[in-house]
């Protein structure tokens, strides 16, 4: 069994994030894995930033959300970010956010990154060094 790595993170659902009914913007559950993956790198030290100043961007491909459960403003959501090692040159992740108060899963998903040379824009077929040193260290390989 591969070895994975999570993070979690508390979110407060704001009055903007919702309907005039109270309840969650759909679009908004995307945003959460955002602050999802932002919270990860933040934690595991492999942030956006990081890969910016490699000189790479990591745009996203591909993202894929279900819909379990409405969130309502006033709510919190837990972002549960789990990283998917792969052998590609990209970044796989999977998420489950969880309505804080009753604990149910309200959406669950998945996004994938691939890594861009900043200054060209042109795709990376292989994993950059630093991020295979970055796996390698979290026993990801």
């Amino acid at each position: 069994m591969q070895k994975t790595l999570s993070g979690r993170i508390e979110i407060n659902v704001r009055f903007n994030e919702a309907d005039p009914l109270g309840i969650v913007w759909h679009g908004h559950y995307v945003r959460y894995f955002e602050d999802g993956r932002e919270a990860f790198g933040n934690e595991h030290g492999i942030g956006y930033l990081d890969f910016y100043k490699k000189g790479y961007v990591i745009p996203i491909v591909s993202i894929q959300c279900d819909y379990k459960r409405s969130l309502k403003y006033g709510e919190r959501v837990i972002v549960e970010t789990t990283f998917v090692p792969c052998d590609a040159a990209k970044l796989k992740f999977e998420y489950r956010l969880f309505n804080a108060g009753t604990k149910q899963v309200v959406a669950t998903g998945s996004s994938v990154q691939v890594f861009l040379e900043k200054e060209n824009s042109v795709l990376q077929l292989t994993n950059p060094d630093f991020f295979e040193e970055w796996k390698a260290q979290n026993g990801l390989i």
